[in-house]
Parts: C-alpha cells; sequence; structure tokens
C-alpha cells in the first residue's frame, strides 16, 4: 500500500512537511494552523485590531483552518461529513467553549471522535497562533460507523469512538463522569487522604471506560495498536505505568507519552487523558521488536495491522545513561554541533530500523507528530527533518510539551507508516 501526497490550493506551508496523505481508504492530514505563510495570520483569521472588541480571534482561526481542511479533504476524496479523528492542541483552554461553538457548526450532529489538549506554543506566528487541527478521515467511497457505549457523555461536541474498515479510532478519554466532574472512584477519599493515589484511580477509571468503548466496536485493549498519553505532571508516570502494566499484561502497545499544559473536564484535577486506537476483533497484529535499545517503560517498539505500522514515539535515549552519548555534544567541545540535530538523528535512525523490521523504510511514513520542549529549536529540527526524508515528507504536526520522560531529551517523534504485507 502506497501513501499518496495529497496537495490542494490551501497555503503551503514554510517547514518541510507535506498536507495530507490518502493510504488505501484514510487520508491523514498536518496539523493545519491559521496562516497564510506570507504575511502571517490572515485578516480573515484575526480580529481587525481597529475594532478591538467585535469578533473573537479563536473562532476566527478556528473558521479559517475549517476551511483550509475542507480543501485538503476534497482534494484527497473526501470531506468533513468523513473524519473519524481530530487532535486539537490549544494554547489557552479558555477558548475552548468558543472553538467548541464553531466546530459543532461544522459538524453538526455527528462530530467526529476528538483529543483537545493543551501546549506550550505553535508554529506558525508563535504566540499569536491560538490553535492547531489535525484531522484523519476516509474517501468517499467506504462508510464509517460511530460507536455510543454505556459511558458518561461529554459535555463538549464529539463522538465516543468511530470504526472504518477495521480500525477503532477513539476520543481522548478522562476520568470524569461529566456530571460532578471527577467521580468518587477516580479520587482520593479526602477523609483518608493518605490512603491511595489520585493518578492511579484516574487511570483505571480510563482503562475500564475504554474496555466498554472498544466493546462497543467489536474490539479490546488487546486489540490496542496506539496510545497517546498526555499528562500534567510527568512526576505521576511512574504510577501510571504500573497500572498500565495490569491492564495490558504481556502485550503493550507502542505509547507516546509527553506533558501537557492543560486538559478538559474538571482543569488542574484532571490529571491524564489517553488517546487510543485499536482493531476490531476480526483482524490481526503484528508486534515489532527490532535491534533499538528497550525502552524501560511499559510499550512495545512498533505494531502492524491492515497494512500500517504504528510506532511508539521515541526520544534520544539508549535508556541506560538517558541521552545516548552519540545524540549529545561533546562536552569537551560545546562548540562544535548541535543537541537538536544530534537527538533528531539519532531518533530517525532507529525509527529506521523499527520500520526496517516491519517490512516498511522511514520513506513509507506518511503521517508524524512532533513534541518539542523549545520551539526555538525547530529551525535545527526541521533541517534534519529534510535531509532524512527528501521529497517525500509525511504530514506532520509540531506541537511544544513542557516535558519528556527522558532528562535532557529535546524531542519526540511519533510515526505511522505503510507496510506492503
Amino acid at each position: 500500500m502506497r501513501p499518496e501526497i495529497i496537495k490542494s490550493n490551501a497555503p503551503a506551508p514554510l517547514a518541510n512537511y507535506s498536507e495530507a496523505y490518502r493510504v488505501g481508504h484514510l487520508v491523514f492530514t498536518a496539523g493545519q494552523v491559521a496562516n497564510d505563510y506570507v504575511t502571517g495570520i490572515p485578516d480573515e483569521a484575526r480580529v481587525d485590531p481597529r475594532f478591538p472588541y467585535y469578533g473573537s480571534e479563536i473562532k476566527r482561526q478556528t473558521r479559517y483552518i475549517m476551511e483550509n481542511m475542507k480543501r485538503t479533504l476534497a482534494a484527497a476524496g473526501s470531506t468533513l461529513a468523513n473524519v473519524v479523528k481530530a487532535q486539537v492542541f490549544m494554547m489557552d483552554m479558555r477558548d475552548f467553549a468558543d472553538f467548541d461553538e464553531v466546530w459543532t457548526g461544522y459538524f453538526g450532529d455527528a462530530p467526529p471522535p476528538r483529543t483537545t489538549v493543551g501546549t506550550t506554543g505553535l508554529l506558525g506566528s508563535g504566540p499569536k497562533q491560538r490553535i492547531e487541527i489535525e484531522l484523519i478521515a476516509h474517501t468517499d467511497d467506504v462508510d464509517h460507523e460511530v460507536i455510543i457505549s454505556g459511558n458518561p457523555r461529554p459535555i463538549a461536541n464529539y463522538s465516543e469512538a468511530a470504526c472504518v474498515g477495521n480500525l477503532v479510532f477513539t476520543a481522548g478519554q478522562l476520568a470524569n463522569d461529566f456530571d460532578s466532574g471527577v467521580p468518587a472512584e477516580a479520587r482520593v477519599n479526602p477523609s483518608f487522604p493518605y490512603y491511595g493515589s489520585d493518578i492511579k484511580l484516574q487511570t483505571r477509571f480510563i482503562l475500564e471506560s475504554y474496555e466498554r468503548t472498544l466493546a462497543a466496536a467489536d474490539s479490546a485493549l488487546g486489540n490496542v495498536v496506539k496510545a497517546q498519553v498526555f499528562l500534567r505532571n510527568l512526576a505521576d508516570f511512574n504510577e501510571f505505568d504500573e497500572v498500565w502494566k495490569e491492564y495490558f499484561g504481556d502485550y503493550v502497545p507502542p505509547r507516546t507519552t509527553i506533558a501537557t499544559t492543560d486538559l478538559l473536564g474538571s482543569g488542574p484535577d484532571q490529571l491524564v487523558e489517553i488517546d487510543l486506537t485499536a482493531h476490531t476483533n476480526g483482524t490481526a497484529k503484528r508486534v515489532i521488536n527490532s535491534a533499538n535499545p528497550r525502552p524501560l517503560e511499559h510499550y512495545s517498539e512498533a505494531v502492524v495491522v491492515d497494512g500500517l505500522a504504528f510506532a511508539a514515539g521515541q526520544v534520544a535515549s539508549d535508556f541506560t545513561t538517558g541521552v545516548a552519548p552519540e545524540a549529545r555534544r561533546n562536552g569537551a567541545f560545546p562548540y562544535y554541533g548541535s543537541d537538536i540535530k544530534l537527538q533528531t538523528s539519532y531518533i530517525l535512525d532507529n525509527l529506521t530500523r523499527t520500520f526496517e523490521g516491519a517490512g516498511s523504510s522511514l520513506h513509507q511514513s506518511f503521517k508524524a507528530q512532533v513534541f518539542l520542549t523549545d520551539l526555538t529549536q525547530f529551525s535545527g529540527f526541521d533541517e534534519v527533518w529534510r535531509a532524512k526524508f527528501g521529497d517525500r515528507l509525511p504530514a506532520r504536526t509540531t506541537v511544544g510539551t513542557t516535558g519528556l520522560l527522558v532528562k535532557d531529551t529535546l524531542v519526540e517523534v511519533d510515526l505511522i507508516a505503510a507496510v506492503d504485507d
């Protein structure tokens, strides 16, 4: 299955990535911001400074992005009605209600599954960019099924999950009943504050909710092919990972874990959001292990299902010394080399081995998410990216993060590639 690059008449980005890819019946877009890459944020996506109290920046930016997304999807033989997954990165969660109002206008009664998290920064025009959106859709020649289980219904406008072909795309889930907030069973009893763990209770609540979601989609936790975990505080990670192992046992899916500035639900009381992609019970997966360093925590390197290879997020670590020696500058020569370039090169070399182990290659990868601890490092990262990928650049979303799991790592890369099974 060969990925096909999609180009529309939407503004072409300055950075080195493609607008979207069509892979079989699926369409994967790059993250889009409200920018024309000539003047910055265009007039139609910002409030007129002469009339500062008329209009809404977040509403205008959201509309601008969605109009461009319509063009992107049309070029791929798809529409907004075919979207089965959205991820939204916001600079300020106080913008959410206005964003969600515009979102509802585009999707009506059938909004797609969605994950919405905070970020430290977006590319484009820096702090003026309020929001970035990425979408996964299917082409017009197939249909999808909206999945509804007995779980609490969210307040915001999104669906619990969607199934297309053999894949199940879920909304990010929080430990929330959307009535009382974080429910009693997901928080430590305030009368007994030293008994139990909030992060463990929230993680269990989410994974038990996911069992119901996936069962309604003819799937199960054992079928998960990719997980993304957004933590408010990375110090919670170890206890989170203990619970994760309880639910997944000997098979643990590829996973990307990053820190986020904010989550929806009940604000600071929400400690973690989990986002899963799974296959249905009618198909099977293949777990990939290469010669790359083995991680300390509980996840697999990659999984192949239905001609797609989902890799775990990778950082520049050998999981023995921390940042691998070949991924950091020689301390005796501090002005030679670049940490971000060395780390990016190390990660992409490891991902090359991962995809070769899957029967694919780095150049068959078509969708990337990149999390940077400092967006001022982006230019050096992007230079290495272009050198590794050449003219066949994946669709990419690049956002800031408050932290990564290994000390002194600067970037985490998450890739999906096509496999000729």
